[in-house]
């Protein structure tokens, strides 16, 4: 039997850009649907995000304790693993999404469980695991918020073997005695920053030429170090050619491309993620089955009037805190397209426009030491064609660095507009240096000059004075 309901915006996605966006249009009065597979919360909160910074949170402890005077032969000892996993596992409801859908019911939104599926114009059809089927219509709105999921990639014997993902390196319940990990991004360097500690012997091959690409190049040299001196193998400029498991269960032989072979337990491919629109009924609708989905400053779908993507679909920042804020927009999109209100592009909160997605998206790495960035790195500001001038300074130099730990070793980067004498980005690397980045935040975002960061005063003695530094640098340069 087939049952049709009619709401203001149905959701395609119960992870946290989902429920954002569920939020915002119920406080707007309209009412939603929400369209869930597996767990409400999703990706974030029971495979990235709360599960891996639960694992790391013990390892960066201890790593910072044991640069504290009269703290280190207390925590000279090995992790107590089993209750790091527990931890984690109490972090993520022990994959159980009772409170989310607590939560989901209390702002009033419907929740159905199964897989949906676009079905034409401003339709969702579901399927529940139970066979039930329901077609849901919107009047206003569809959003598309499915995330993304993670890529095996195309070689021989890599799905037979059965790799990690990044599910199941944030779940794992046993500790590998060896672990291969393909990819120097984030995933790559908090999983080998993770399992190290807790004591697999880690492999990390990269086929870049370092860690974290897409950063500061000295970002990924200081993670790298640290990585070596912690016991991990971090080699550059290799590529695998063929995974092989043996035995049904057995240990895993990686062989690179120039005939080198690697004994393992596990191996992770953390080397990218593809957009989960592979089986939602694009085609339905005249798009492209399995596509990223492009869209506007509000998350409206290019060439749509109903039609959002929101969070990872739409491949503008791959980041839960970057999907939360255009969600934020979205919802604001379309209460004020329902009400047939004029959509500005801006507001008083700027909340018809998603700006900060273009150059000050904001990223924390929590490996040890901490790697932290916001907005353009050097050469990108440098490609994109602005007249820069990077001004770098050594964190240890800080007075409330060395408070913080004795031995620190941190280096800081801001990316200067001579043109306008404002920041395009910045960079922290170093123990604690997440806790700096909005700070940087707000400076590349709201394009503040240089004259005024002189008057925002750094308390003393922390590690935030790196700020005065950073422009009495620029100064004397």
């Amino acid at each position: 039997m087939t049952e049709a309901l009619e709401y203001d915006v149905v959701v395609l996605g119960a992870g946290p850009v989902g429920e954002v966006l569920a939020d915002r249009v119920r406080a707007a009065g309209l009412s939603a649907a929400v369209v869930e597979s597996e767990l409400v919360g999703g990706e974030c909160s029971y495979w990235a995000c709360i599960p891996s910074k639960a694992l790391l949170r013990p390892v960066i402890a201890r790593a910072d304790a044991r640069k504290v005077p009269g703290l280190q032969r207390y925590v000279g000892g090995d992790l107590d693993t089993r209750a790091v996993l527990a931890h984690r596992d109490e972090y993520v409801g022990h994959w159980k999404d009772d409170g989310q859908v607590r939560w989901l019911d209390g702002i009033g939104a419907d929740l159905f469980r199964g897989h949906g599926r676009l079905y034409g114009t401003r339709k969702v059809s579901v399927t529940s695991p139970e066979g039930e089927h329901h077609v849901l219509t919107a009047r206003h709105a569809v959003a598309v918020c499915t995330g993304t999921r993670a890529v095996i990639p195309d070689l021989p014997g890599a799905a037979e073997a059965r790799p990690w993902t990044s599910r199941d390196a944030t779940s794992a319940q046993q500790v590998p005695d060896r672990l291969v990990v393909v990819g120097g991004g984030v995933v790559g360097v908090e999983m080998a920053t993770a399992w190290r500690a807790l004591g697999a012997e880690v492999t990390v091959l990269v086929r870049g030429g370092g860690l974290l690409p897409r950063m500061e190049p000295f970002a990924g040299e200081l993670v790298a170090e640290a990585l070596t001196e912690a016991g991990a193998t971090v080699r550059t400029h290799v590529s695998v050619a063929e995974v092989v498991r043996n035995g049904g269960g057995g240990p895993v032989t990686v062989v690179l491309d120039d005939g080198e072979r690697i004994e393992a337990d596990e191996i992770l491919f953390a080397t990218g993620r593809a957009p989960r629109t592979d089986d939602i009924g694009l085609d339905t609708i005249g798009l492209e089955h399995g596509s990223w989905l492009p869209v506007d400053e509000s998350c409206r779908v290019a060439g749509s009037e109903w039609l959002y993507a929101v969070g990872d679909v739409n491949h503008r920042a791959l980041l839960t805190h970057q999907g939360k804020y255009q969600a934020r927009i979205a919802g604001a999109a379309i209460a004020a397209r329902a009400a047939r209100v004029p959509l500005l592009e801006t507001d008083a909160w700027g909340a018809h426009s998603a700006t900060a997605d273009h150059a000050a998206v904001p990223q924390v790495v929590f490996s040890d030491p901490e790697a932290a960035a916001v907005g353009l790195s050097l050469a990108e500001a440098e490609a994109a064609g602005h007249r820069v001038r990077a001004v770098d300074y050594d964190i240890s130099g800080v007075a409330g660095a060395g408070l913080y730990a004795d031995g620190y070793q941190g280096r800081a980067r801001m990316v200067v507009d001579l043109d306008r004498e404002v920041l395009l980005g910045v960079t922290f690397v170093g123990p604690g240096v997440g806790e700096l980045i909005h700070s940087a935040t707000i400076a590349v975002a709201g394009e503040v000059p240089i004259s005024r960061l002189w008057h925002a005063v750094p308390a003393f003695p922390t590690i935030s004075e790196v700020w005065l530094r950073l422009l009495e640098t620029y100064r004397d340069q």
